[in-house]
């Protein structure tokens, strides 16, 4: 199945100015995330070309297409199935694997709803208390 994801970040540096070596201390930025409903995937689905949308308060603060993760979603899962391979391992059935941001991250505060929608996969929306 492929799902609409959306992370939530929290970084201890100012405008996510860091290098390697810190955004692993800081546990690469990672506070949480949201899914939407499972999709069963469909060859049909076009996860490179799908539309996503962002919206801050109902306004739209990001456009891109899934070919923003690394030119194909799936190539991140492929890239960590292939590492773990190469160290006798596997990811287990079932696994959560999120491929990675589309987007630049958007500032939110309390009070703020947050809405994703990606073409051929639905959507969500969230509000930050």
């Amino acid at each position: 199945t492929v799902v609409v994801a959306l992370e939530i970040i929290d970084s201890r540096y100012e405008n996510f100015n860091f290098d390697l070596k810190s955004v692993i201390a800081d546990n690469t930025s990672a506070a949480g995330w949201v899914l939407g409903s499972p999709v069963k995937y469909s060859p049909a689905i076009d996860l490179v070309n799908c539309g996503f949308v962002l919206e801050l308060n109902g306004e739209i603060v990001s456009t891109v297409s899934g070919a923003a993760v690394l030119g194909h979603p799936a190539q991140s899962v492929a890239m960590l199935a292939n590492l773990l391979a190469e160290k006798g391992r596997e990811l287990p059935a079932g696994a959560l694997v999120l491929t990675g941001g589309a987007s630049a991250a958007v500032a939110v505060k309390a009070g703020d709803r947050v809405t994703l929608k990606i073409q051929g996969l639905g959507g969500l929306e969230i509000r930050f208390v």
